[in-house]
């Protein structure tokens, strides 16, 4: 895998990796060839901020089946300590983990992506891989130990992705509840005069909506 300045980037492709997990040996990302994937880690099993997120993650693990995406959780913690994790969370706060949460306690795979920053401590923060069905990364996020994540914000990212690979065009912010172009999308910029003038034309038409040549947007 090829790494820019020693960080795991957008684009590339998903390190190969065999890792120890509360399901089992896991192969990354061959066992998931065909289906998306969410990777997150969290700072460390029995802390509130990460317990608040795992539950949110259980409760939202079916939305993200509906658009073939599987969740993993990671920390560097060890198996025996998330499975007596997830047990406490079933236990006490009657929510069921269904998706696997890695081990990995000699942080192999928290350095190779870059998930433990010196400056916040030796844990893993609270990183977000969004990875494609052909094992491509193709979003990442970061949020300190003391913030936890908005899950419906990653899921909303992965419809956002999913939607822009199917029609080739862009996402506004906040898709699909921009306040300014609502649930439409945006068409990519004309990359010549002539595309452009055809942009406008479509536009005077009714065929396409512009706010100029490089701003065009329409209905999915």
């Amino acid at each position: 895998m090829e790494q820019t300045q020693g960080l795991t980037v957008i684009g590339e492709r998903f390190p190969s990796v065999t890792v120890k997990t509360t399901h089992g040996m896991k192969n990354l990302p061959e066992d998931y060839t065909g289906k998306w994937f969410v990777l997150f880690s969290h700072p460390g099993d029995f802390t509130p901020v990460c317990t608040t997120e795992f539950v949110s993650f259980a409760k939202k693990a079916e939305d993200f089946r509906a658009l073939n995406t599987e969740l993993i959780g990671l920390s560097i913690d060890q198996v025996f300590a998330h499975i007596k994790w997830t047990e406490w969370i079933r236990e006490k706060l009657g929510v069921t983990i269904p998706f696997p949460v890695i081990a990995d306690d000699l942080g192999k795979l928290s350095h190779l992506l870059g998930m433990i920053h010196p400056q916040k401590g030796s844990n893993t923060v609270r990183a977000v891989f969004v990875v494609d069905d052909k094992g491509i990364i193709r979003l990442i996020m970061y949020y300190p130990q003391e913030v936890g994540r908005n899950v419906d914000e990653i899921l909303r990212a992965v419809r956002a992705l999913q939607v822009s690979d199917k029609n080739g065009v862009a996402m506004p912010e906040n898709w699909p509840n921009n306040p300014l172009l609502g649930d439409k999308v945006i068409v990519p910029p004309a990359g010549s005069e002539a595309l452009a003038a055809e942009r406008m034309e479509k536009a005077k038409k009714g065929e396409l909506e512009c706010f100029d040549w490089w701003f065009c947007y329409r209905k999915l």
